[in-house]
């Protein structure tokens, strides 16, 4: 019903199977999509609030890989098992209009107060790994997992590409908090950048490209 990853994936192949993608370009695709979606998002904006508070980064890079990799193994996992739910030609339209939905969703500017983040008084790795978790729940990014999973699998390439893209965007916003704070409103502009992305995404799915049925 969705797309299945593989190892010597040819043109001739994508002809005659329009619903398989080449090998570890799930994994790509997703790295891509989230890293350009998480700029200026509200957990980047986390992570640069907990590198102040804490100045500890290695705990604190090491919490946001496993939240990460936590909410996004379960919104992947929701995500491919609605796709063996839905027939393929509803599919379409879901993961097609999610998509752009997205893409109008990344216009909008997020803001994260400090007092926002739930930091109890618990170490640096715990205390981001909770607040890193909650903020995700239904951000953008998780969404995003979501939709991914709808169309593309394995859920595998899915989860380890969307945490890597997270982590790409998130790790320069500890090391460098500072230095990418004073920055951050050029950032923002990237929203733009993942609009784009998103709706074409959204475009692609509704005509079918990359999908069966």
């Amino acid at each position: 019903m969705h797309s299945r990853g593989g190892l010597h994936c040819t043109a001739s192949c994508l002809v005659a199977c329009p619903g398989v993608l080449p090998f570890m370009d799930t994994f790509l695709l997703s790295t891509g999509v989230v890293a350009v979606a998480e700029m200026g998002d509200k957990t980047q904006l986390l992570s640069l609030i907990l590198a102040a508070r804490f100045r500890r980064p290695w705990p604190i890079i090491a919490g946001i890989f496993v939240s990460t990799v936590l909410n996004h193994f379960a919104a992947g996992w929701i995500g491919q098992w609605t796709a063996n739910m839905i027939p393929a030609y509803l599919l379409r339209w879901i993961v097609g209009l999610g998509f752009i939905a997205i893409a109008g969703w990344a216009l909008i500017p997020d803001k994260f107060e400090e007092d926002e983040a739930l930091v109890k008084p618990y170490g640096a790795f715990i205390a981001t790994a909770i607040a890193f978790f909650i903020a995700e729940m239904g951000d953008k990014t998780q969404i995003a997992t979501v939709a991914l999973a709808l169309k593309y699998s394995p859920l595998w390439q899915i989860v380890m590409g969307t945490t890597f893209g997270m982590m790409l965007a998130n790790v320069p916003a500890v090391m460098l908090g500072n230095w990418i704070s004073v920055r951050m409103h050029l950032l923002r502009y990237v929203r733009f950048v993942a609009s784009a992305i998103f709706a074409v995404l959204g475009v692609l799915a509704l005509l079918g490209v990359g999908m069966q049925g």
